[in-house]
């Protein structure tokens, strides 16, 4: 297994290396300007659309309402990144590191939006009815024959992607974090999770975006809500630690207490791998789910899909990267969910830790049910939907052990599957950017 940890270790240092990172951020900030900056003017007035959207007009096609398509692309990506993710990037790339999640997120709002344009114009209804998008289509219908190859890679890199960063990373996350403050033990966490998220998963992307609809904004404010407390009570120290973020990003962060200090390149290269991890503006997962929308209008759910990211790592990731520095727990050399734990239970002694605990038990479990969709959909444009039950199948018994693995050894694989992935999406939204271009100014 320690040879293996080091190859991936190898890997991941490669393909999050600089060719990787210039590509992710400079395809995001291509698209912000080929877009004259729409995700950051229209960004207010999206929120008025989104609650509008909660309810589908009925002459639309698609499967669920546009907001329930956000609150599926939501519960697949909230969910460790914003916890132990963020932990973890700190922890190896010190406080300058959320200073390019940061970037990666603004950025990534123009990736996100394009996506999700792409997947609403060039979805397909499949022999059951259902309507089904995303990269692997906009790849199909948007290049043409000569590029299904490329398809076909995300496809496939998206299938085997799926039980890194959706499901084992999840599982072994809430098992660990629930075993330090609970003491419950690890496999029965995974069996439990198992057991939902396959009562769950029968119900197909209905049940899911229903699921997902009530889960995701009550555990979303009741985790802000959390940190929120934390922050105001030491807000006086708050420019302190957005300075110490902003600094450390251009010159790397000092060893202190328990931490071993890190470059500007680790910065970096955590930061944006990390960010991408929390948001995943690039990996062209999102549009999967709101390629389902009831929606006829290409660009009003692309503005709706870009809140994503912005809720996601501009909100919910800075609660959590502010209540780590502004209790100084990041020195103290924990990492993961364990750093996030330590830090809330310092922020709110006797009830701090069980925000983190059923916080990212629930942001996990939501997480298991959106990627699980993500998933069974690429390996259905691979296989046919003969394989879908089966891929349920097999979801449901990874959890388990997923719950009990080696966390150091998942996040690495998580890290080089998730680069993977997003090289062919990146690929097709650059030559598709011209038609993103048109249809924006267009409005259609």
């Amino acid at each position: 297994m320690e040879t293996l940890t080091q190859l991936l270790s190898s890997i991941s240092s490669f393909v999050w290396g600089p060719v990787i990172l210039t590509l992710l951020l400079g395809t995001g900030l291509y698209l912000m300007v080929g877009l004259a900056f729409l995700p950051l003017r229209q960004l207010m007035n999206t929120f008025s659309l989104l609650w509008r959207g909660r309810e589908s007009n009925e002459l639309d096609d698609g499967e669920i309402s546009p907001f329930t398509a956000l609150m599926t692309s939501l519960a697949a990506t909230i969910g460790t990144g914003n916890i132990a993710g963020v932990a973890t990037a700190i922890f190896l790339g010190g406080p300058g590191a959320i200073f390019w999640m940061w970037m990666t997120a603004l950025v990534g709002m123009a990736t996100k939006y394009a996506e999700a344009v792409l997947a609403v114009k060039y979805r397909e209804v499949d022999k059951n009815g259902a309507y089904v998008g995303g990269p692997m289509y906009y790849i199909k219908n948007g290049l043409g024959a000569q590029w299904h190859w490329l398809a076909v890679a995300f496809a496939l890199f998206g299938a085997i992607a799926a039980f890194g960063i959706g499901n084992t990373i999840q599982a072994n996350s809430v098992a660990d974090v629930l075993n330090s403050t609970l003491d419950i033990p690890l496999w029965l966490t995974g069996f439990v999770m198992a057991a939902i998220v396959y009562v769950v998963l029968i119900g197909g992307i209905k049940r899911i975006g229903n699921v997902a609809s009530k889960l995701v904004p009550f555990m979303g404010v009741a985790y802000v809500l959390g940190a929120s407390i934390i922050i105001i009570q030491r807000l006086d120290s708050v420019p302190t630690a957005l300075q110490l973020i902003v600094n450390d990003a251009f010159t790397g962060t000092a060893a202190a207490g328990g931490f071993a200090g890190a470059g500007i390149m680790a910065a970096i290269r955590f930061g944006v791998a990390r960010g991408v991890f929390s948001n995943e503006a690039g990996l062209g997962t999102a549009p999967i789910a709101h390629a389902a929308a009831k929606t006829n209008s290409p660009v009003r759910q692309g503005k709706i899909a870009m809140l994503g990211t912005f809720i996601d790592t501009i909100v919910i990731c800075t609660m959590t990267a502010l209540v780590i520095i502004l209790t100084g727990s990041w020195t103290s050399g924990e990492t993961g969910s364990s750093l996030s734990a330590r830090a809330f239970s310092m922020g709110l002694p006797g009830y701090g830790e069980y925000v983190v605990s059923f916080g990212l038990a629930i942001f996990a479990l939501t997480t298991l049910l959106g990627w699980s969709y993500y998933g069974e959909r690429c390996a259905g444009f691979l296989l046919g939907e003969k394989i879908i039950p089966w891929y349920r199948i097999a979801w449901v018994l990874v959890i388990p052990v997923g719950a009990i693995m080696d966390l150091e050894f998942l996040w690495l694989l998580a890290d080089v599957l998730n680069g993977l992935m997003a090289i062919p999406n990146l690929i097709a939204l650059l030559l598709l950017s011209p038609i993103v271009f048109k249809i924006s100014r267009n409005k259609k």
